[in-house]
C-alpha cells in the first residue's frame, strides 16, 4: 500500500516553496498532511501573516475530509452553502473551502493533501500542484 513518507512530504514542501520564490509571491505557509490528516511537514516563509498556518492546514484538511480538492469544495460551498456550513460545523470550523488545498494521489490511491496560504488562492494552488508534481505524484485540485 502506498504511503506518504516524510521524505516525499519534504520534497513536496521544498518544490512548493521553490515555485513561490520563482513566482515572487507573498510569503506562504505550506502544510502537507498524510491520509489520516496528520501533519507530515509544514513550513512558513519569513514574513507570513498571522493565521496563515491555520488556513493552510484548513485547506488541506477540508480537501481530505470531503475527498475533493478545495477548488471543488469552494464551488460546492457556492452551490450548497448550508451543506458546507453544516459540515464545517461538524468539523469544528477546520475546513477552509477556497482553492489552495490539493489532494495527493498515486495510482488512484489517496496519500494525503497539501494546503498553501499566503498569496491569492489561485497562486496558492499553483504552488501546491507544483510541489506534488515535483514529487512524481498526481495532484487533484478539484
Amino acid at each position: 500500500m502506498a504511503e506518504l513518507s516524510l521524505d516525499i512530504a519534504r520534497k513536496i514542501l521544498d518544490a512548493a516553496l521553490a515555485k513561490a520564490v520563482e513566482k515572487k509571491l507573498k510569503p506562504l505557509v505550506i502544510t502537507v498532511l498524510d491520509v489520516r490528516g496528520c501533519v507530515k511537514a509544514s513550513a512558513a516563509q519569513d514574513g507570513t501573516s498571522l493565521m496563515r498556518g491555520e488556513i493552510a492546514h484548513g485547506k488541506a484538511y477540508g480537501a481530505l475530509a470531503m475527498g475533493m480538492g478545495s477548488r471543488a469544495l469552494f464551488q460546492r460551498a457556492q452551490e450548497q452553502a448550508y451543506f458546507v456550513s453544516a459540515v464545517n460545523t461538524m468539523a469544528q470550523g477546520r475546513l477552509v473551502p477556497v482553492p489552495g488545498g490539493v489532494l495527493i494521489q498515486q495510482d488512484g490511491v489517496l496519500l494525503g493533501a497539501v494546503g498553501v496560504s499566503g498569496d491569492t488562492s489561485d497562486n496558492d494552488e499553483i504552488c501546491a500542484i507544483a510541489g506534488i508534481e515535483a514529487a512524481g505524484l498526481k495532484p487533484n485540485a478539484g
